[in-house]
């Protein structure tokens, strides 16, 4: 009898681990079921409204969306620029001419906001 028991036992533990095991697979998929309306959702309230124009919502020259010439200069003189300016302002770029420890540098900016760092 204790043998018995002792099989089953056997038995359920493997059934239990094998069974573990697909679970976890199964549960890998996604499945979604959705039942009734709700699921997609009407277009915001402003969706057929043109853009607002540019500058709106924004005082003076806070309405800036490029790289800000002034804040060009402050990064560069983290990276260790000497006597920074601002050489070159284009669409695309803002060009900061400088000193760094191997003589006259060259550092270039992007003309977004936030100013990130191009090249060297």
């Amino acid at each position: 009898m204790k043998q018995v028991f002792a099989n089953l036992g056997f038995a359920a533990a493997i059934a239990v681990s094998a069974f573990s095991g697909t679970v976890t697979s199964a549960a890998a998929q996604n499945l979604d079921i959705y039942v009734g309306p709700g699921y997609h959702r009407p277009p915001p309230p402003d969706y057929g409204r043109p853009p607002p124009p540019p500058g709106y919502g924004y005082g003076g020259d806070y309405g800036r969306r490029g790289c800000d010439p002034r804040q060009a200069v402050s990064i560069a003189r983290d990276y260790g620029f000497r006597r920074a300016r601002v050489s070159d302002v284009t669409p695309r770029r803002v060009i900061v001419d400088g000193y760094s420890r191997r003589g006259p540098d060259t550092m270039v900016f992007a003309n977004v906001r936030g100013c990130p760092a191009m090249g060297r």
